[in-house]
């Protein structure tokens, strides 16, 4: 009897054989024979999964953004039921950036995957609208006459801070600390937490 073969598993194995290629080596190392030759099987069954490499990119950068997913939401729960909206962005924020290896390595992919998307336009559209759900959910938290605008203005930071922590330019503890003081002047004239229950959401 055949041997029966989880086709999502396989394919997880083979994104994650692609991040530890692009986390590594950079994304032009990234190829279908490399990606094979990490995952420990043949071409033949990478293609067999993904018939090209755009897809192979789109499916990683999935996993990345489901794991991303399960930190926020075990992160958040550990602030019990009814966090402040500064703590429950502190939070999320602080869980995305790359501030230890395991975080580090998804970052380098999802960094890579931004700049693969920036010559492969049609790759990006799911990035487009992650990004529209995150501004959207963040500016539902934010004490600001223009929120929207200002939401977009912490999703930036965040992912500027992410890339300095990546190249090396900023420790975690600077990282930290910008985004802290950011989040102090964007809730300085913020009414009193009523103690009404957040519930955390982000794309």
């Amino acid at each position: 009897m055949p041997k029966k073969v989880d086709r999502q598993k396989r394919r997880t194995q083979i994104a994650d054989a692609l991040m530890r290629v692009a986390a590594e080596q950079g994304l032009e190392a990234v190829s279908l024979r490399h990606v094979a030759a990490e995952a420990g099987v043949s071409a033949g069954m990478v293609q067999h999964y993904f018939r090209t490499k755009d897809e192979m990119m789109t499916f990683a950068l999935d996993v990345v953004r489901e794991r991303n997913q399960i930190r926020v939401t075990d992160a958040v729960t550990h602030l019990g039921t009814a966090p402040s909206p500064r703590d429950l962005l502190q939070t999320i924020i602080g869980t995305l950036l790359p501030l230890d290896e395991v975080t580090r390595a998804d970052g380098r992919v999802a960094l890579a995957f931004l700049a693969y998307t920036a010559v492969r336009p049609p790759a990006s559209a799911a990035l487009r609208e992650e990004t529209e759900q995150m501004v959207g959910f963040i500016a539902g938290l934010l004490p600001c006459p223009d929120p929207e605008n200002a939401a977009a203005g912490l999703l930036a930071l965040m992912e500027g801070l992410g890339v300095y922590l990546l190249g090396g330019q900023y420790t975690p503890e600077q990282a930290r600390r910008t985004l802290d003081s950011h989040l102090d002047r964007l809730f300085a004239a913020a009414p009193a937490h009523t103690g009404e229950t957040v519930t955390a959401r982000p794309a």
